[in-house]
């Protein structure tokens, strides 16, 4: 063999060898439930399949596109959706309900069907709302397959998204439009147009209150990066405990899907998850160091700082609440302690509560930490 024909059967097997390192993914569309839901809770928006096809690149090869639905109802919709390679499975035009359970039947059959014959899919993505498809999710998983949902948020059960491996809300995908905000009080105003001019002082009443309702909504999470700091500190400190090796930022970000699978650190405002964990380390929330993979660093909690203030803070209190050496009640310590600092949380120690923290700096040999069955309490007392 050449040496030409040998460097393209190198080139051959490095390039099959990256195919067959990505995730094959199976696309199931419960149409009617997305279309109608986004119809329905963004201000009689269109679906757009883009945005979800653009963040499933990110995750895997789309091997199988399906959706089901009476096309009738959906033509233009059709046509979007054929151009994006989609497989439109039609559902016989019936009456009601029996015809969304006809959908959601064919569908479920044919995820099933697929799973058992194509071993190579290892990722199923369901996209809908609807909770009748929380068995299907339970029964994919089972078969050692990763779940992921997709389904609008105003219109998708409380029971779905826990029990996918991870649910992205259609809503908060890069590419989708934000509703107007006028497009839901048009009706309203539009009625009281009739008394002369007074229209115009609701409609400027009116108007702003959707975008102030709308904008606090949406960025709330973006500013509520201390719960996030809480969250992934409880997530190391647990993942340390369980002596299963070091914590990389892939594995903690996989812990943190399993616990909310809606979980996105663009919702913080955050472009990657490393960015993310960059913020926090900045904040010594979490610590840094090489990891076994390039660009998958090592995640821990700091050893010193701000724990090390932390013990020094209650074993300050504790002197001053038990002077003489008086030992000190463990129930309404907390409150003496955010007296003493407003902004001491043991969860951002990693700690899961107050007691851990306090049998924490007990074994640091900060104080002395004993229960006493007379006070039917632990108490607390300063090492001389």
């Amino acid at each position: 063999m050449s040496r030409v024909a040998c460097a393209r059967t190198a080139r051959g097997r490095r390039t099959l060898g990256r195919v067959d390192q990505e995730d094959r993914i199976a696309l199931f569309l419960d149409y009617e439930n997305l279309a109608l839901g986004a119809r329905d809770h963004r201000g009689g928006a269109d679906f757009d399949f883009r945005p979800i096809a653009d963040a499933l690149a990110e995750r895997g090869r789309v091997v199988v596109r399906r959706a089901y639905a009476d096309w009738s109802y959906f033509d233009e919709d059709r046509r979007m959706l054929t151009r994006s390679h989609v497989e439109l499975i039609e559902i016989p035009q019936r009456m009601g309900a029996s015809r969304k359970n006809a959908a959601d039947i064919k569908m479920a059959v044919d995820a099933i069907e697929l799973a058992f014959e194509r071993d190579y899919i290892s990722t199923f993505v369901i996209c809908s709302g609807d909770s009748d498809f929380t068995p299907l999710v339970h029964k994919l998983r089972e078969l050692n397959k990763r779940v992921i949902g997709v389904g609008v948020e105003g219109s998708t059960s409380a029971l779905l998204p826990p029990a996918c491996d991870e649910f992205l809300y259609y809503d908060r995908l890069e590419g989708v439009d934000i509703p107007p905000a006028r497009g839901r009080r048009a009706r309203p105003t539009g009625r009281q147009v009739g008394p002369d001019q007074r229209p115009s002082e609701p409609e400027r009443q009116h108007e702003p209150e959707p975008e102030v309702d709308r904008r606090p909504a949406g960025e709330e999470p973006g500013r509520d990066v201390d719960a996030l700091a809480v969250q992934v500190a409880q997530t190391v400190a647990g993942l340390q405990g369980s002596a299963n090796g070091e914590v990389t930022a892939s594995r903690l970000k996989r812990t943190l899907l399993r616990k909310d699978p809606t979980f996105s650190e663009s919702d913080y405002g955050f472009r990657t998850f490393g960015e993310l964990l960059r913020h926090l380390a900045e904040r010594n929330v979490v610590e840094l160091a090489e990891g076994p993979a390039k660009g998958d660093p090592e995640v821990s909690l700091p050893e010193h700082g701000d724990r090390e203030v932390a013990f020094g803070l209650l074993r300050g209190v504790v002197a001053d609440l038990g002077s003489g050496g008086n030992p000190v009640a463990l129930s309404g310590l907390k409150n003496q302690v955010r007296r003493a600092r407003p902004d001491f949380s043991e969860k951002k120690l990693g700690y899961r509560s107050f007691l851990q923290f306090c049998k924490a700096a007990a074994t640091a040999g900060v104080l002395d930490l004993r229960w006493s069955p007379e006070a039917d309490d632990y108490l607390l007392t300063t090492q001389s």
